[in-house]
């Protein structure tokens, strides 16, 4: 039998892929983790995936790579999709790919499947690296192609021996190091909220809590003093903001297949980090930096969620947004509250901020006040000229 990967995930749509595929072809099960997953969790989708019949199982830890390929620059770049959402769930699928197409190549696969269907953005991501990385390889979509419906895929597993708990939750909950996504019933609706239990962090502290983040060049590398890998200390700010009930929103955007989508998500670390990077960028870097930055990042934000992480303008943008955070470098003092965050100042010696050349509205110690005028009056030219020219 030829071998086939396929992109697991332990739910009932790549279940049924497993099932069905394993009587054709030796399925490989593969599940790569972005963060959000437990030990015991990876055990159980292990254990059913075995049940469904496939060859082999591996689960792939990519939480590093994840952060170094992709978060870094989302943190660079300050990313914010609509100025709302920071790419929890599209970010993650791009190395997911990657990983998953890689393992295929390696253990000389001809064919790679996944569960999506044909609706959603996710097919797009997936088939665009596949295509891409190994365009020999041929990509096999069950649930798209027999365009499924939830009830026929139970009725086929029970058929084959596979009766577990399909119910389908009310909540869909995908956890990843940069966030969580929510989606229900409400959010197939432009007007109804997430109710408080739909999010998977419930407030556990009320009294108002400081944290100080440390920035190294744009990189998280230390909280409260503490120094860890940024991908660990993303981990552990979420560990103590998610307590507050923080990061809690809906976004609303344009899908890549033309519709409107709307999902809730959770990502207390993800706008914390943003918000505080921003803040000290706001103090480090020049007015032209800050504008260049910002619509440089709104694209590769953009491309990133279209799935078009490989074309090479990404590494372009990413050498700009790296080069951009030089001299990003010092702390951040955040107040975290119920359901919210404050940001209470920085520290750095990078400080443009720096009162030996005047304070703003104050004092000015770089120049005279007959500089200021003539300034002023240069400044003002193109104004003054096209007003006279058009006073008729």
């Amino acid at each position: 039998m030829k071998k086939l990967v396929i992109a697991y995930s332990g739910g009932l749509d790549t279940s049924y892929c497993a099932v069905s595929l394993s009587k054709h072809f030796e399925v490989h099960a593969v599940s790569v983790n972005t963060g959000g997953f437990t030990k015991k969790e990876i055990g159980h989708i292990e254990d059913n995936a075995y049940k469904m019949g496939v060859s082999t199982y591996k689960n792939i830890d990519a939480v590093a790579t994840f952060y170094q390929k992709v978060v870094k620059y989302l943190i660079f770049g300050n990313v914010l999709k609509n100025n709302t959402y920071p790419l929890s769930v599209s970010a993650e699928r791009i190395i997911q790919a990657i990983e998953i197409v890689e393992y295929a190549k390696s253990i000389d696969a001809e064919y790679i499947a996944h569960g999506s269907t044909g609706a959603g953005n996710d097919q797009v991501r997936f088939d665009m690296i596949f295509q891409t990385l190994a365009p020999n390889i041929q990509i096999i979509t069950p649930i798209r192609d027999e365009q499924l419906t939830r009830q026929e895929e139970i009725n086929y597993l029970k058929e084959n021996g596979i009766d577990m708990s399909w119910e389908k939750a009310k909540y869909s909950i995908n956890k990843g190091l940069w966030g969580t996504s929510v989606g229900g019933s409400e959010t197939l609706t432009s007007n109804k909220p997430l109710p408080d239990e739909a999010y998977p962090s419930q407030i556990k502290h009320a009294e108002e809590e400081k944290v100080k983040l440390s920035f190294e060049k744009g990189e998280l590398i230390a909280i409260n003093g503490i120094e860890n890998d940024p991908e660990i200390n993303i981990e552990a700010l979420n560990t103590i903001a998610s307590a507050y009930a923080i990061g809690r929103d809906i976004h609303v955007g344009d899908t890549i297949v033309g519709i409107k989508g709307r999902v809730g998500f959770e990502a207390a670390a993800a706008l914390i980090t943003i918000k505080a990077h921003h803040l000290l960028e706001k103090h480090t870097l020049t007015k032209w930096q800050l504008q260049h930055k910002e619509y440089i990042a709104s694209f590769y934000g953009m491309h990133l969620h279209e799935g078009q992480y490989l074309d090479p303008v990404m590494r372009d943008m990413e050498a700009f947004l790296e080069s951009s955070q030089d001299k990003v470098s010092g702390d951040v003092t955040v107040s975290l509250k119920p359901y919210h965050f404050t940001l209470d100042g920085i520290s750095s010696k990078h400080d443009l901020m720096n009162a030996k050349f005047g304070s703003y509205g104050e004092e000015s110690k770089g120049w005279t006040a007959d500089e200021a005028k003539g300034f002023i009056k240069i400044l003002g030219n193109q104004n003054k000229i096209y007003q006279q020219v058009n006073s008729n």
